[in-house]
């Protein structure tokens, strides 16, 4: 959820490098009048005019970065002349570290890094593995008994569940995943909500109320010392920073919650819903995967990491990065004026048929055959690089890997129907529910 789409106003001047070169007028009107997504037109800009390319919505041009080395120059090399600006989820997560800018979201960073990171990340290994046997347990009732199920609500499920037992130690129950459905609800909703953010939150106040209860509630237990069945969880880590650090008043600590809720659980959901829309389209990968080695070897997890990795490359988390220059720079050999806008578009890196051969084709072995994908870090970055890259990388290719690990083996979901298409919003999300039933495993 690292991502808020939206154009914005540069200029440029001459100085060391080149102007950026600018797609045509009309190739924005004609944008404009076929009502297509801004994907749309940022694709075409790539193809007419390359890696770093310029088109305008308003009386100056926007930046569109997708070459590699310029993706590593912005996000990685020189994070301090690129920076982010207000978030659009801010009406949501409030000033939480995705949000959070300066010395503030410096603090924020370290404090959870080490949560997501090594000896952090072992921590919620016991917490992860109950979510996805308590997943599979479901799943194996909807086999015995044929009852349709929706893919993409159980991958939200399961997302949930392993995130708020790793906040507060205690699995989700029924009460606490209905409230938080307003989570997802004004998520979907950011893309369309008024500029000021007063106006904005008071359009979606009643799921912003819903929320805010269940972190009232959340952070209250922890206080009082309300450990669930596996311990003390991050939630408890935030308390403790708040005795040293007076800034984590219970306001900060509610927006940090609300941002690991919401970053931690859609983007690993929507994931995983693609993944299991790909290998419906692509069942010979499944087996492939499955045949790499036998049940819990280093092999098999490889091979599910490469379904994983291969279903980010297509719909990567972040699907756009959007910065702006605080000083003049060169880009690519084109220069850049303070105060310009850039998009940062890992989806249309990851599509580059320069790059990545066949780029619309569903193959895992790119990630397992020595030599099959580019090397260079800006090539492929679902979820960012650099110092603002997503913290929760680790924890979310590992509790995808878990649960990959129980599903795939004991039941293959046949779809009664499935989306037509991909929407780009704050992530890339399939158009429609994914109705399914289970039948039995192909291997």
């Amino acid at each position: 959820m690292d991502t808020e789409a939206g154009p914005g106003s540069p200029s440029y001047a001459p100085g060391t490098g080149q102007p950026v070169p600018e797609a045509e007028p009309a190739l924005v009107k004609r944008w404009h009048a076929g009502g297509g997504e801004l994907v749309d037109l940022l694709s075409q800009v790539r193809e007419r005019l390359g890696g770093v390319a310029a088109f305008r919505l308003g009386p100056a041009p926007t930046v569109l970065v997708t070459d590699p080395q310029a993706v590593q120059h912005v996000l990685a090399r020189h994070p301090e002349r690129y920076v982010k600006r207000s978030h659009r989820a801010r009406v949501l997560i409030g000033d939480g570290v995705l949000a959070a800018t300066g010395a503030a979201w410096k603090q924020q960073r370290r404090l959870l890094q080490s949560q997501f990171t090594g000896t952090g990340m072992r921590r919620y290994e016991q917490r992860i593995t109950g979510a996805a046997l308590t997943t599979a347990g479901r799943w194996d009732g909807y086999a015995r008994t044929g009852q349709p199920f929706d893919v993409g609500q159980e991958m939200r499920r399961f997302a949930l569940d392993s995130i708020w037992r790793s906040l507060t130690g205690h699995p989700l129950d029924d009460e606490t995943e209905r409230e938080l459905a307003a989570v997802e609800s004004v998520g979907a909703a950011l893309p369309t909500l008024p500029a000021d953010i007063g106006d904005a939150q008071e359009a979606v106040a009643s799921d912003l109320a819903r929320i805010d209860a269940v972190a009232r509630h959340a952070i209250q237990a922890a206080r009082d010392g309300a450990a669930g069945p596996d311990g003390p969880g991050l939630l408890h880590v935030l308390l403790d920073a708040a005795a040293e650090h007076p800034e984590y008043t219970d306001r900060l600590i509610r927006d940090e919650l609300v941002t690991l809720l919401a970053a931690g659980h859609e983007t690993t959901a929507t994931t995983l819903t693609w993944l299991y829309l790909l290998l419906d389209r692509n069942p010979a990968a499944r087996d492939q995967a499955l045949a790499a080695g036998p049940e819990g070897s280093p092999e098999r997890r490889q091979a599910i990491q490469a379904l994983i990795h291969e279903t980010l490359r297509l719909y990567p988390s972040a699907w756009i990065l959007p910065r702006h220059a605080t000083e003049a720079d060169t880009l690519a050999g084109y220069a850049v004026e303070a105060g310009s806008d850039l998009l940062v578009c890992p989806y249309l890196t990851h599509r580059d048929p320069e790059l990545w051969p066949d780029p619309e084709t569903f193959d895992p072995q790119r990630f397992i055959t020595p030599g099959a994908r580019p090397t260079h870090p800006g090539a492929y970055f679902p979820f960012g690089i650099g110092p603002r890259a997503c913290l929760g990388l680790q924890f979310a290719i590992r509790e995808s890997t878990v649960l990959l690990e129980h599903l795939l083996p004991a039941h293959t979901p046949a779809f009664s129907s499935t989306p037509t298409k991909a929407l780009h919003g704050i992530t890339v999300r399939p158009d429609g529910p994914t109705p399914a039933t289970l039948v039995p495993p192909l291997t």
